[in-house]
């Protein structure tokens, strides 16, 4: 195993980074390091004699977290930010439809399934609403505000 990253090379995280227990003094699931941020390898050793496990330095956030490497490319490497991530409660902007038929209204609650972050024009989600899975541009949603959930139930 020969690590991609060396010492000091200033990486980017390609998903957000949440602790996982092994990160002192934050709760378990607490978000760390936010996708597309910079940081710069310090270290790297292994886990489980199989996993290349990297110690990169987020100077900005001031935190030193443990990265795998499918977690990571080079900082000057192409980035397109994104607004939503995996599981997050979302609205559309504007009625969304197929084939005429309105699917979801704005204030109904959808979740964002998958990032397509390399989607022409932009990134878009596949969002779930009502049952239904559906391709939505990044532009017709909005975050869903926790007011708007109250009685909601998913089907």
């Amino acid at each position: 195993m020969r690590p991609r990253f060396e010492y000091g090379e200033a990486v980017r995280v390609i998903r957000n980074l949440r602790n996982d227990g092994t990160y002192p003094g934050a709760p378990t699931g607490r978000l760390l390091v936010r996708r597309g941020s910079v940081g710069y390898v310090r270290d790297v050793g292994t886990f489980l004699q199989d996993q290349l496990i990297y110690s990169v330095d987020f100077i900005d956030q001031g935190k030193v977290v443990g990265c795998r490497e499918q977690e990571l490319q080079p900082a000057e490497d192409p980035w397109v930010p994104n607004r939503f991530e995996f599981r997050d409660r979302v609205t559309p902007r504007l009625p969304l439809a197929i084939q005429g038929e309105i699917i979801a209204r704005p204030g109904d609650a959808g979740e964002i399934e998958k990032l397509l972050h390399d989607y022409p024009g932009g990134p878009a989600y596949h969002v779930y609403f009502s049952g239904r899975t559906l391709l939505a541009p990044e532009s017709a949603l909005e975050f869903l505000h926790p007011s708007e959930e109250a009685g909601e139930t998913w089907t």
